[in-house]
Order: structure tokens, then C-alpha cells, then sequence
């Protein structure tokens, strides 16, 4: 008995010093946790995002409600899918806590949470995103002192007021707007579902992005408040039925704030839901650059943006109607066509390429202006914007190759849409603005492949990085390539269709689109860059609706301006040389007339050569010997009237010498300049006569052409023309 007394004692005593040392650990980790009322009201109790210089930017749209302002339904939606017991614990939900300790034990994971609504407001505002012992230790304390401070209704609204649903709306006063256009004061309990299913992941389940999961979550949510007896039947089965918003009712205040939103949703799913606590997020906003796209005033909605190509940051982004995919138009020519065909050595911007029109398999494209049914160099196809030609190359590099280039650009194209109408942007959804930007800032950078981010660093409350943006680029085309098709573009800057950017004093490179439906144009761009940033405009409407503009006209003009406001006073760095280009001199005869690119013959007068870029590998073969071995086709001989008349063949620059053989004697008839008929009446009747003509260029003769011999006959008792 004395030994049983004996070893409960010391399982009592050190049972007693494990919990004075429990106690004692509590107390020392959590001994400067201290609730702090400011942090719980909206204004501090949201994500921080700082700009480039790591000033603080107005975060988001705010509207603040008072609980008893709000319909039953609305609080009671979150209590019943996120905290059920919310009511009667003290904060802690210890029977939640057990069921989820058992759950992680029994599957080996940490999966299953268990934190309430005010464990949820403290993790939000006052705590980092630690997983650590010691941080729950501090959670808890700062519950049970969130609870004793402040009842379930004020807890509610807070929380409510706090909690981030997306699309850069903080409280449920912005998303009811922003989703639905009302007050929160207004929400059904279809509505109030809807925000409530939102918070376990803004992203995963926006109804803009993936209405399915969205639908899914909410009647979910509508499920457990009819079980929790917050719904009838009846109004159960009518929310259900109800649809999802299909556009936000109402536009983001700054389209450059709900980029940083949907890329911060993207990287931290469980942000802003008690999960991460509070966060700082560093930008690479340019305050000036951002008034400067907001000046900006059109007759349609618009879109904006600048990217440093350098560390691929998004620098100011400027829409009025958020950021919609759309068909690209012609601004998808260089990626799609004309850099990955350079790239496959098919072509360069010399080839000459048929502007007829022609039926591929039912396809039959047309030019903007109508075919002109000649020949045209690539150069000034792209930079005029024909499409006929752009098919044409892209029906031989093949849809599945452009599609391959597209895809490491970050511009996938699905099965369904490669035809040869990609050429021209024909396709179902077609991209964002930044989507293009980012495949036009890979040209200006050589190749080089990167996703362009507004977001560069986020750090939790005591300043630890959680994540840094680290751009990794990969090559798409190489440099060769890229030079050939800058080079291009900065002719369509210069007299083509983005000839309005020609004003500035540096060089620049440019492509317009316009994209036209069945009432008029319903898209219109510039993309242009230099070495240092890329320019994105459009210009269009959401709902399709014509607009007057085309891409040369008032985006371009857009560009122009925010180009001369991001270098003002200043030149932009040159963009990186490729040495490896090669400038070569090819025939003007050969090109024009026979559209092949032949090397100019190193004799050939100025004017007859023409000049342009080619990578070695596509260098031409052949070089043409007209000047230097002057060479011509065989003349037309024959007699009339009793004289021998000679028929040259026009050759610009040549001269002739024309020598008659008779009876072992040569006689020089003829030398000069091209004359198209000579004439030799100094025969004889009955005489034979060889001829021989002689090209010369300069000092160079060619090669002597023997003509076939000619006899002349005897004259009639009566000439021919007696009469």
C-alpha cells in the first residue's frame, strides 16, 4: 500500500512539474502577445502592399457594415461553414481541436484545422504565418482575450469586415458591391453563400474563373445552413437554383491593385484565411507611370500597361473593364508567324512572299485594302500588316509548330483552334493584354522567356520573406531571331502601320492589330518596346459593341504619349546587338522579276542592289555575274527590204558592240549604248552575212553571241512596194 501511495506521489509530482513547466513555457512564449484594437479594424487589418520605393498604396475598396445592419443570413452563412459552435465556445473549440488532432494522427498529416472565426480575426491581424507551437500558444491568448473584450456580434463583424474575397475586395461591404452591385444590407441568402464559399480560396473558387467550383462550394454552404436550421426547405431549394454573377457588377478602382490581388490569390491560396496571418506585399508600382495611363480618355474601354523587361516587372496596368481575354488580331503575327518561321530558318525578312489570294482548304484570307496579287518582301508584309502573306507562312511552318512557340511564351493555343486563321488572332478566347505583353517583352529581351509579375517580394509581420520573385528565364527564339524581327518592327514603326510612333527621337519597335466583326472593329492594339520596357494598349469594348478605332490610330497614339512621358529627357538603352546578322546586297533584277534573292554582283552600279539582314545559316547561295560577266540572250536577226535588221534585248547599263563577217572580212556596224533595232542596209544581193554581238558593262565584256547567218536575196523586176 505505502508503495502504491509512493508511486503516485511521484507520478503526481512530476505530472504537477510538467504543468508548472507547461505553465511556465506559456507564460514566457505568449508574455508579449497583447490584443491591440487598432489591428481588428478594416483599415490595418488588410494585406499591406507597398510600391516600388516601399511606400504604402491604397489597398483595396473598403466599405465597412455594422453587424445589425446585415441580414441573418449573412453572418450565419460564415458561421455555418466555418464555425459551427461559433455561439456557445469561449474561442476555442476543443472539441474541434480533438477531432482534428485525431484525424492528423490517424492519416499522417496536418491537413485537418480546427481554428474559429476569432482564432481566424487574430491569425488575419496580429500573428505571422509561423507553424509553430509557440505562435498557437500566442493565438490562443489572444483569443481568450479577443473574446473576453468584445461580444460574438462584434467578433462576427469584424471579421466580416476583414476577411479578403478576392478580386481586391476586403470585407463583405466591397464584395457585395463588387460581385453583386448592392449593399451587403441587400444579399439573399443565394449571395451571402456565395461570399461565404469564397474565403476558403478567393482563387480556386471566383465565379469568374471557375463557376463550377464556385456553384459547387456554395451549395454546400447553403446545405449546412439548412442543417444547422438557418435555411427553410424552401428557401433552401430557390437559393440553389439561383445563378452566379457572370462580370463583376462593379470595376476595381485600380486595375493595377487587383493584378496584385490575382497573383497574390495565386501564390498563397490560404492567405487571408486564418491561415497565413498578416502580410506585407512589395510591388513594382511606379506611382507617376500609373497617373500617366489613367489620364489617358477614350470612346471605349481601355487597357494599359508598361513592363520593365529588364527584372520583369509590371510597372503601372490601367483598365476600365478589368482584364478580359480577347482575340489578339494582328498583334499576333511576330510571335505566332514571323519569329518562329525566322526561327526555322524558313524564312527572312528579305524572302519575297505572294500577295495573291488563294483557297487553303476553304480558307481563302484577304488584305485589309484587297490583295494586290504581286510579290512582297516579309519585311514589308509585317510591318504593313497584310495578312495574306502571314497565312501563307504559316501554312508552311505548320500550326502545330507556331503552337509549339506559343506555348513556351505562356500563350497556349488549343487543338481546336489551330487553323490557318491563328494568323490573323482567329480563335475562340484569344488573351489578356499582359498575357501579349509578356511574349513582346521576350523579343526586346533576345529570346529570353519570363513571366512578368507585379508582385516582387511578400514578407510576413516580423519581416521574414516568404516569398521573393525570382523570374526564370528560358529561351524561346534565339538572338538572331529576335534582332531580325525587332529590326522588322521598328520598320513598321517607322513608315508602317505604327508609323505615329515614327515622332519619337529613339528607335522603337512597333505592331498595331485590329480585330473587326460583324458590325465593325471590336479590338484595337499597340504593343511596342524598346531595350528597357514594353508598351501594351487596347482599345475595345466587353461587349463586343464596334469602336471607330484601329490599331494605328488612337492606341498608337496612347503609345506615343506614354513613351515620350517614361523617357522624358532621356534616351532608352539601345536593344542588344546581334553581331552574327549578316547585311547583305541582293540583285534588284533577280527580285523583282524572277522574286528570288540572288547576291548582288560586286560590279553592280548603285541602284541595282538591294540591302537587308540575314542570319548566317540563311545567307543566299547564289550571286549574280550580270556587271561582272555581262551576259545577254540571243538577239532576234531578220532581212527586210534588202537590210539587215538586228533586235537587242534591253539590259539597263549595257553597252553593245554589233561586227558583220562577209568574204573573210569583219566590219564593226554597231557600238553604243542599247538601241533596240539596229539596222545594216550596206548588204549586197547575194551575199551571205554572219553577225556577232558583243555586252559590255563598263570595261567588261561579256560573252560574244554568234548570230545565225543571213542571206539576201536578189530584188524582183518590181519592189514589194511598187505601189
Amino acid at each position: 500500500m505505502k508503495r502504491t501511495a509512493k508511486v503516485l506521489f511521484i507520478l503526481f509530482g512530476v505530472a504537477g512539474a510538467l504543468v508548472l513547466t507547461l505553465l511556465f513555457a506559456y507564460l514566457g512564449v505568449t508574455a508579449g502577445a497583447k490584443l491591440e484594437p487598432e489591428k481588428l479594424t478594416l483599415d490595418t487589418a488588410c494585406l499591406r502592399i507597398y510600391d516600388e520605393n516601399g511606400e504604402p498604396m491604397e489597398t483595396a475598396r473598403r466599405r465597412s457594415v455594422a453587424f445589425e445592419s446585415l441580414p441573418a443570413h449573412l453572418p450565419n452563412a460564415f458561421v455555418a461553414v466555418e464555425d459551427k459552435r461559433f455561439f456557445t465556445h469561449g474561442g476555442i473549440d476543443y472539441r474541434r481541436v480533438a477531432k482534428a488532432m485525431w484525424k492528423n494522427l490517424t492519416s499522417f498529416s496536418f491537413r485537418e484545422g480546427a481554428s474559429t472565426i476569432s482564432q481566424q480575426l487574430i491569425k488575419n491581424t496580429h500573428l505571422t504565418s509561423d507553424k509553430t507551437i509557440a505562435r498557437k500558444l500566442r493565438e490562443f491568448k489572444l483569443t481568450r482575450a479577443l473574446e473576453r473584450r468584445y461580444s460574438k456580434e462584434e467578433i462576427l463583424e469584424l471579421y466580416v469586415n476583414s476577411i479578403y474575397f478576392g478580386h481586391s475586395a476586403f470585407g463583405v461591404g466591397s464584395a457585395a458591391k463588387y460581385y453583386f452591385g448592392k449593399d451587403a444590407e441587400e444579399l439573399n441568402p443565394a449571395e451571402s453563400a456565395m461570399l461565404a464559399a469564397l474565403v476558403k480560396s478567393p482563387n480556386t473558387y471566383s465565379p469568374f474563373k471557375n463557376p463550377e467550383k464556385c456553384r459547387a462550394r456554395r451549395n454546400f454552404v447553403l446545405k449546412l445552413m439548412l442543417e444547422q436550421g438557418y435555411l427553410t426547405a424552401a428557401q433552401y431549394a430557390e437559393a440553389t437554383e439561383a445563378p452566379l454573377p457572370a462580370a463583376p457588377a462593379e470595376s476595381g478602382e485600380n486595375a493595377y491593385l487587383a493584378r496584385v490581388f490575382e497573383e497574390f490569390s495565386a501564390l498563397f491560396s490560404e492567405a487571408r484565411t486564418g491561415k497565413m496571418g498578416s502580410l506585407k506585399i512589395y510591388t513594382a508600382y511606379d506611382a507617376a507611370l500609373q497617373e500617366e495611363l489613367e489620364k489617358t480618355e477614350a470612346e471605349s474601354d481601355i487597357c494599359a500597361l508598361i513592363v520593365d523587361n529588364r527584372t520583369h516587372g509590371i510597372r503601372a496596368l490601367h483598365s476600365t473593364c478589368a482584364s478580359y481575354k480577347r482575340l489578339p488580331a494582328s498583334v499576333i503575327k511576330p510571335l505566332l508567324v514571323y519569329a518562329p518561321a525566322i526561327e526555322e530558318n524558313l524564312i527572312s525578312p528579305a524572302t519575297p512572299v505572294s500577295d495573291e489570294r488563294c483557297d487553303f482548304g476553304g480558307y481563302s484570307p484577304d488584305d485589309a485594302g484587297g490583295a494586290t496579287g504581286g510579290y512582297m518582301s516579309v519585311r514589308y508584309a509585317l510591318s504593313r500588316s497584310v495578312n495574306i502573306p502571314a497565312v501563307r507562312i504559316l501554312n508552311a511552318l505548320g500550326c502545330d509548330r507556331a503552337a509549339f512557340y506559343m506555348e513556351k511564351l505562356g500563350l497556349p493555343v488549343d487543338e481546336e483552334d489551330r487553323t490557318l486563321a491563328l494568323a490573323l488572332g482567329g480563335m475562340r478566347e484569344g488573351y489578356t493584354l499582359c498575357d501579349l505583353a509578356r511574349g513582346y517583352s521576350t523579343l526586346a529581351n533576345g529570346g529570353m522567356y519570363a513571366p512578368a509579375s507585379c508582385i516582387l517580394r511578400v514578407e510576413d509581420e516580423s519581416g521574414r520573406v516568404i516569398y521573393n520573385f525570382e523570374p526564370r528565364e528560358k529561351r524561346v527564339f534565339s538572338k538572331e531571331t529576335c534582332a531580325l524581327v525587332s529590326d522588322m518592327l521598328q520598320t513598321a514603326a517607322k513608315e508602317g502601320t505604327a508609323k505615329r510612333l515614327s515622332s519619337l527621337p529613339f528607335p522603337v519597335c512597333a505592331k498595331t492589330g485590329t480585330a473587326e466583326g460583324k458590325g465593325g472593329n471590336t479590338d484595337a492594339y499597340t504593343l511596342a518596346y524598346t531595350a528597357e520596357h514594353t508598351v501594351g494598349v487596347w482599345l475595345g469594348n466587353r461587349d463586343n459593341s464596334p469602336i471607330s478605332a484601329t490599331g494605328g490610330g488612337p492606341p498608337a497614339n496612347i503609345a506615343l504619349r506614354i513613351f515620350r512621358a517614361l523617357y522624358d529627357g532621356r534616351t532608352p538603352a539601345p536593344l542588344a546587338s546581334c553581331d552574327s546578322l549578316v547585311r547583305v546586297a541582293y540583285d534588284r533584277l533577280a527580285y523583282e522579276n524572277d522574286h528570288k534573292i540572288v547576291l548582288a554582283d560586286p560590279a553592280a552600279p548603285v541602284g541595282e542592289a538591294l540591302y537587308d539582314l540575314f542570319r548566317p545559316a540563311a545567307l543566299p547561295q547564289e550571286t549574280c555575274r550580270r556587271f561582272s560577266e555581262p551576259t545577254i540572250s540571243e538577239p532576234r536577226i531578220f532581212v527586210k527590204n534588202g537590210a539587215v535588221y538586228i533586235e537587242l534585248c534591253q539590259t539597263k547599263y549595257y553597252a553593245y558592240v554589233v561586227k558583220r563577217e562577209n568574204r573573210g572580212q569583219t566590219t564593226t556596224i554597231y557600238s553604243g549604248k542599247f538601241q533596240k533595232l539596229i539596222c545594216d542596209n550596206s548588204v549586197r544581193a547575194g551575199e551571205s552575212y554572219t553577225y556577232t554581238v558583243t555586252p559590255y558593262y563598263l570595261s567588261r565584256a561579256g560573252k560574244t553571241l554568234t548570230l545565225p547567218s543571213v542571206r539576201i536575196d536578189a530584188p524582183s523586176s518590181l519592189p514589194e512596194d511598187w505601189w
